[in-house]
This record gives structure tokens, C-alpha cells and sequence, in this order.
């Protein structure tokens, strides 16, 4: 029996008074790789958003890692959070640090107190994404591509039940794109479940997988037609 991670039922998104997105009816499962594509300004972002309590559901039912979204309260945010690894286009590595210092401010942020488990878990997720000789260097001398992984590694640490990757690829160039699609294939392959974002189409033809689109108000999946 396959678990979901993620389920909305007749839910609609507003920004304010304005709706974004109607009639959501989607399901995903426990170590999924779903895209979630569309034009820019047809909703992505704000569905993002309400997945990690940046916009709340005014309408419909949703849950998310066993929160109910229609009644998440403003103190269960920071929880949530913990259970989801976000990773954004333009990296939000702090640059006045180095990546393993990086990492440390989370593993402190989200309750981490034992020394030793912070330093192991932090060799586990470098070494994820391939960036275990990297942990001394600071942000800005690293290529956007690395930038990236650490951001990855970042949503690693709390061993997320889901990864949200917005634009992961949205700053990159393609043969960067794909070394970053890679890390996260293989990082589904160890069972993360993963929803992303994304308007770069060339990286759905090369890994392809179930795929959701905002158009019109609507989310919907989309059947890729096999060549």
C-alpha cells in the first residue's frame, strides 16, 4: 500500500482575495519523482508556498507529512518546515560562511544540540551530493552548480519525508542542470520523495517522470507521450 506524502482534495489557492489555482485533486506518493511545470505566472510558486506554509489553504483539504494544511496553526510552521527539505533557485546560502558552517546554522536552528551527530550527519549529506571536499570553502568560491548541491545537502539534513525544489536548475546552465538533476535522481533512488518545479523541459525529456501542470487555474498530470 503506497503512502501518500502529499494530498490536496478540491483545494484552491489565493494571494489575498485573488484565486490562483481551483478544484486541486492531486496525490503524491511516498518516494515519487514528480515535476510540477507551467508557464511563468500560472501558479507554481504560490502552490509551493502553501505546500511550506507561506500561503495558507483557504479552501478544500489538504495534508502534507501528516500536517492538515486548512487548520496548520502559525507555531506548527517551523515543524512542518523541519519535515520538508525546500531548495530554491538562487541557492540562500549564507556567503559570510563556510558550507560546513552553513550547514551547522541549520542543524542549530532545527534543535540539533550533539556535536558529534552534527558533524556526521553533515559528512552524510556532502558526501550525497558530491561535495565532501568543498566543506571548508566559503559560497562564493563555488560554481552555481556546487552552490546548488549544498542548498540539496541543506534540505538533506533533517532527513525530509518531502524535498520541494523550486527552479532547482533556474540559474544554471544546461550541463550544469543535468549534473544537479543527476544528484537529485539519485537521491530519490535512495527513496527521498521529490516535487520539482521547474520550466526547463529539456530535463523532463531526459528523465522523465510523473508530471503535474498549472495552466488555466487548474493543476493537472500530464501524460508524456512515449517516443
Amino acid at each position: 500500500m503506497s503512502q501518500s506524502v502529499l494530498s490536496l482534495n478540491n483545494a484552491s489557492i489565493f494571494q489575498r482575495e485573488n484565486l490562483i489555482l481551483s478544484d486541486i485533486n492531486i496525490t503524491i506518493d511516498k518516494g515519487e519523482f514528480v515535476y510540477l511545470i507551467g508557464k511563468t505566472g500560472t501558479g507554481k510558486s504560490s502552490f509551493m508556498k502553501t505546500l511550506y506554509g507561506d500561503l495558507p489553504l483557504s479552501k478544500g483539504n489538504g495534508a502534507i507529512v501528516g500536517y492538515d494544511l486548512l487548520t496548520l496553526k502559525e507555531k506548527e510552521i517551523p515543524f512542518l518546515r523541519r519535515k520538508l527539505g525546500v531548495v530554491f533557485q538562487d541557492f540562500k546560502l549564507l556567503n559570510d560562511r563556510t558550507v560546513y558552517l552553513n550547514l551547522i546554522f541549520v542543524l542549530n536552528a532545527t534543535g540539533w544540540r550533539d556535536q558529534k551527530k552534527m558533524e556526521v550527519r553533515i559528512k552524510e549529506v556532502l558526501e550525497k551530493v558530491g561535495m565532501s571536499e568543498k566543506a571548508s570553502k566559503f559560497p562564493f568560491q563555488l560554481s552555481g552548480g556546487e552552490q546548488q548541491r549544498v542548498a540539496i545537502a541543506r534540505a538533506l539534513l533533517n532527513s525530509p519525508e518531502l524535498i520541494l525544489a523550486d527552479e532547482p536548475t533556474g540559474n544554471l546552465d544546461p550541463q550544469t542542470s543535468v549534473e544537479v538533476m543527476e544528484v537529485l535522481q539519485e537521491i530519490n533512488k535512495q527513496g527521498n520523495t521529490i516535487l520539482m518545479a521547474t520550466h526547463d523541459y529539456a530535463l523532463l525529456l531526459k528523465y522523465p517522470s510523473k508530471t503535474l501542470k498549472c495552466d488555466n487555474k487548474q493543476i493537472f498530470e500530464v501524460v508524456q507521450k512515449t517516443v
